[in-house]
């Protein structure tokens, strides 16, 4: 039975097209990988099938009665909201179906009474009422918001805590954890393992292993994706086609029908060159016209084959300042975070010398994010103080953008290098992996990978001796990804990085720090 069709979806931005007519067909009990490059319209794809997104033309039917949950890379969460509220939310539509129980009572005892009829059809309506809040466990919401709450290791956290003042991976948790006991009958799910530490990445992993549904899921995480998903899609030159298996198993048919069409490409321009070889020298002969024009119809009938335009691969290579005094940073009684009477850790004795690469390790808001912060001065410490080298030249590198800013990629990079010519600014942005389409849309309605390379632009065109980096692989597609590392490889300054991708950074650091052992114990 098909859960989701589409059918002959096209749409663009502007002059860039996304998709052109794409069909897809969603399946009871698909686990389904949608990847692709960044910018090819994954996230977007996700808002046309939910609605938030209208194309340009096509049709998307849902089976009827479906529900879906979506997690998409920029849920907002309100202010003032904590975390146990957020949870709670997920049964929003139980309530209201209490609520309407409730006034059907009401009616049902008013003094005036109902009718026979009036009097049946209501106690049908409540007999329907009370299964439906039956089957999706509504007299135990308490229980179920504490069991994911404790799996999710949002308890710790204080359910009556704001949900803005949470990291991006506790933020993360909370929107999984809502998601799930909305218990919907498909699962869309936008790169969930970003900001996930390597704990609930397994958790979540057992979860949609057991998970009976269908369910979507966007990442770029390729030992995830192999571990739960049994169908690929991919999205590549505004089609989408569809593979059976994991992502290895895409790749290896993937590479085989490039290659198989490559050569088909390659045999038919030999026979192109030779037809039109042909006619050229035997059309003006008496003798060999009629075998010349033959040779043109032929031509001229020919279906070509064309090859997807390559895509621009990344080439990073990070430009280096005068060497550092061996000492970078070193950290004296540090005690990091936003409240007296609440931090994060307890009296930080940290050193970091020249030529390390460090990786920071842990579990989700410990304070790995703060502590770069406080190190960079970029917030104060609560307590003690951070001595930095001499002729330290850092390149810091944040987990999102800010949202609000309208400018384009080219006015973002020339107000960081307003020296560069307009020739300089496009080839920078260019050398990230991003096409001239890109280049001249704001940095804001680009997908996350997409502005994660703007970002990456600033830093590879300034000079620099050590790298600040918080989560540089989250939303990059894998070419991105692959050659980020080689370049951090080659990269002879020092490195501080937070990861949660041990196959990032392994091979590239020389130290990984777990940070867990050194937030305060409670």
């Amino acid at each position: 039975m098909s859960i989701l069709t589409v059918e002959g979806l096209t749409h663009g931005f502007g002059d860039r097209a996304i998709f052109e007519d794409v069909s897809f067909r969603l399946l009871k009990g698909e686990h389904i990988g949608l990847v692709g490059a960044n910018g090819e319209g994954k996230s977007s794809f996700m808002n046309i099938i939910t609605g938030k997104l209208q194309p340009d033309e096509g049709r998307i039917e849902w089976a009827k009665n479906t529900r879906i949950g979506y997690l998409d890379q920029h849920t907002a969460l309100e202010k003032g909201m904590t975390i146990e509220q957020v949870l709670r939310s997920a049964f929003d539509f139980l309530l209201d179906m209490e609520t309407r129980m409730n006034a059907i009572c009401d009616r049902m005892s008013a003094p005036e009474g109902m009718s026979d009829e009036d009097m049946e059809n209501a106690m049908e309506e409540l007999g329907v009422l009370q299964e439906l809040l039956m089957a999706h466990d509504f007299y135990m919401i308490d229980s179920k918001v504490q069991e994911i709450a404790r799996a999710l290791g949002l308890t710790e956290l204080g359910l009556d805590r704001d949900v803005t003042e949470l990291s991006g991976g506790q933020r993360t948790k909370v929107l999984i954890g809502k998601l799930l006991l909305e218990k919907p009958d498909i699962l869309l799910l936008d790169e969930p393992t970003n900001y996930l530490d390597a704990e609930h990445i397994e958790w979540l992993k057992r979860y949609l292993n057991d998970y009976e549904n269908a369910f979507i899921l966007i990442s770029h995480d390729i030992p995830f994706l192999n571990s739960v998903v049994n169908l690929i899609y991919h999205m590549d030159n505004r089609s989408l086609t569809r593979y059976v298996g994991d992502y290895d198993k895409f790749l290896e048919v993937y590479e085989m029908k490039k290659s198989q069409l490559e050569a088909a490409y390659n045999r038919q321009q030999k026979e192109i060159a030779e037809l039109k070889d042909f006619v050229n020298r035997n059309k003006a002969r008496v003798a060999t016209r009629n075998m010349a024009m033959s040779r043109q119809k032929k031509l001229d009938k020919m279906e070509k084959i064309e090859l997807a335009a390559e895509r621009p691969k990344p080439e990073m290579n990070f430009k280096e300042a005068r060497t550092p005094g061996r000492i970078l940073f070193e950290t004296k009684g540090l005690v990091i975070g936003y409240d007296d009477d609440d931090p994060l850790s307890g009296p930080l004795e940290l050193r970091m010398e020249r030529g390390q690469k460090i990786a920071v390790v842990g579990a989700n808001g410990i304070g790995k994010t703060t502590l770069l912060k406080s190190i960079l001065g970029l917030i104060p410490a609560l307590k003690g103080k951070v001595e930095t080298g001499d002729y330290l030249e850092i390149g810091y590198f944040e987990q999102e953008t800010d949202q609000s800013v309208k400018n384009t990629c080219i006015e973002e990079i020339w107000g960081e290098f307003p020296s560069f010519t307009q020739y300089e600014v496009r080839t920078a942005l260019a050398k990230c992996g991003l096409t001239t389409k890109h280049i001249e849309s704001q940095v804001r309605v680009l997908s996350g990978g997409e502005q994660a390379k703007v970002r990456l632009c600033k830093l590879i065109n300034r000079s620099t001796n050590l790298l600040v980096l918080d989560e540089p692989t989250n939303h990059l597609d894998v070419d991105a990804k692959d050659e980020l590392k080689r370049a951090l490889k080659a990269y002879k300054g020092s490195i501080l990085m937070v990861c949660h991708e041990p196959e990032f950074y392994e091979g590239l650091v020389t130290d990984v720090w777990d940070f867990g052992q050194y937030t305060k114990r409670v």
